[in-house]
């Protein structure tokens, strides 16, 4: 998995998680919010491996299109259209918690819930066309000093 593609979906729910912790009462913990972290969580975890997925089937793309760069284009668009739906519904399933978490959350909090909930699914949202981008860059030279 490449960095940005690390990096973007741990921003987006790292940038979630912190903000709904927060915003969660300290008196009676209540259950629901607990699980919905939790949950939250866990399927991050399953959509981080499922974007895995992706990027190694847009390398196997790119490397199987011998460098014809339409054929290439072609491919990936096709990879990008099967992924987006589930992006997309992950993104408004990480508003959704955030959503639910401002309704709760102290009047101070709510304007920096609203941002994080835009953040996250926009991040998320965008991860399939970022990773076609990523995949179309041709490879940076390494160089080796001796």
């Amino acid at each position: 998995m490449s960095l940005r593609l690390i990096l973007a979906v741990c921003a987006a729910v790292t940038l979630a998680t912190p903000t709904l912790a927060a915003a969660m009462p300290t008196q009676t913990a209540a259950p629901a919010p607990t699980n919905a972290l939790a949950d939250l969580q866990a399927k991050a975890a399953a959509f981080q491996t499922r974007m895995e997925g992706m990027e190694a089937e847009m390398k196997t793309a790119v490397t199987a299109a011998a460098g014809d760069e339409t054929r290439a284009t072609a491919d990936l668009d096709a990879i990008v259209a099967r992924y987006q739906p589930e992006a997309d519904a992950f993104a408004r399933e990480v508003a959704s918690v955030i959503e639910a978490q401002a309704a709760i959350a102290p009047e101070e909090q709510r304007a920096a819930m609203a941002q994080a909930s835009a953040a996250a699914s926009s991040q998320l949202s965008g991860i399939p066309a970022m990773t076609r981008a990523q995949a179309l860059q041709p490879p940076i030279p390494v160089a080796v000093v001796q």
